[in-house]
């Protein structure tokens, strides 16, 4: 009796061996930061002059052609983020603005939420807040969709220029 009990007893923890193991895995999580315009490149907006005397200058149609993109990853309790957007001069009598729409396309986790339309300035001012772990998808359609507008603000600032050239600059940050 106390040999079939010692086989079975013996027989049970090798079979457990076989049906039961643990292995112990270590993992890392990156802080993770990352942002781009897609795609990249250069646009015009040009303003139309009018053809009646007495009218006012027509402004250019609205640039829908760029999408922000970003992966994010916070650290253990880190604070959500947020991309800034300015400009490296102002035009006088002219208002830059930006609006970044909802993010839409094959991302998933927090996505940031949309500040509206902006009035860019050299300052850079919040368009899109909130974000956390999270990331838009890559490319044309995934992220926000960016729709950057020129209207006028002062006619008597106004003065004639040609291909004056305006850097907008993006910023991811805490």
């Amino acid at each position: 009796m106390i040999l079939i009990r010692s086989l079975l007893l013996i027989t049970f923890f090798v079979l457990s061996g076989l049906f039961y193991s643990q292995t112990n895995v270590t993992m890392t999580l990156p802080v993770v930061t990352l942002m781009d315009i897609e795609p990249t490149g250069s646009f015009s907006l040009n303003f139309t002059a009018p053809t009646e005397a007495g009218n006012a200058i027509g402004n250019p149609t609205p640039n829908t052609s760029k999408w922000i993109n970003y992966t994010s990853a916070i650290a253990p309790g880190g604070l959500t983020r947020r991309i800034t957007a300015s400009v490296n001069k102002v035009i006088a009598g002219v208002n830059i603005r930006v609006q970044a729409a909802a993010a839409t396309g094959a991302g998933g986790g927090t996505l940031g939420t949309s500040a509206g339309i902006i009035s860019l300035s050299t300052t850079a001012t919040t368009i899109i807040s909130g974000i956390g772990g999270a990331y838009t998808g890559n490319g044309l359609s995934n992220g926000h969709l960016l729709t950057v507008s020129l209207t006028t603000n002062t006619y008597a600032n106004l003065v004639a220029q040609a291909n004056t050239a305006v850097v907008i600059t993006y910023t991811i940050t805490e």
